[in-house]
């Protein structure tokens, strides 16, 4: 039933900055958490960052300090503002949420590449 879909995922160099945007099909008031996952060649898709309905953020361990994830009531979106990108952030980005009476939705993903 909720659609999401992931935008600007694409190719940076090292050091450099990438935004992406996932776009749900109805109000982010009715997700409990909402989130982004990440899953790079011959590894297991791993959590990035999640943020719930009262504002708690959660952070993977690797993108503390670099990434921030943020939520726009407005256009019912979650973004995820990716800095200081290294090689190892190379991965399918996915966006999820969990509806707040149960149910998890997935996006197709976007592919992010960085250089060095």
């Amino acid at each position: 039933q909720v659609q999401l879909v992931e935008s600007g995922g694409g190719l940076a160099q090292a050091g450099g900055s990438l935004r992406l945007s996932c776009a749900a099909s109805e109000s982010i008031f009715n997700f409990n958490v909402m989130g982004w996952y990440r899953q790079a060649p011959g590894k297991q898709r791993e959590l990035v960052a999640t943020v719930t309905l009262t504002g708690s953020t959660n952070y993977a361990d690797s993108v503390k300090g670099r990434f921030t994830i943020s939520r726009d009531t407005t256009k019912n979106t979650v973004n995820l503002q990716m800095n200081s990108l290294r090689f190892e952030d190379t991965a399918v980005y996915y966006c999820s949420v969990r509806k707040r009476f149960g149910g998890d939705y997935w996006g197709q993903g976007t592919q992010v590449t960085v250089s060095s």
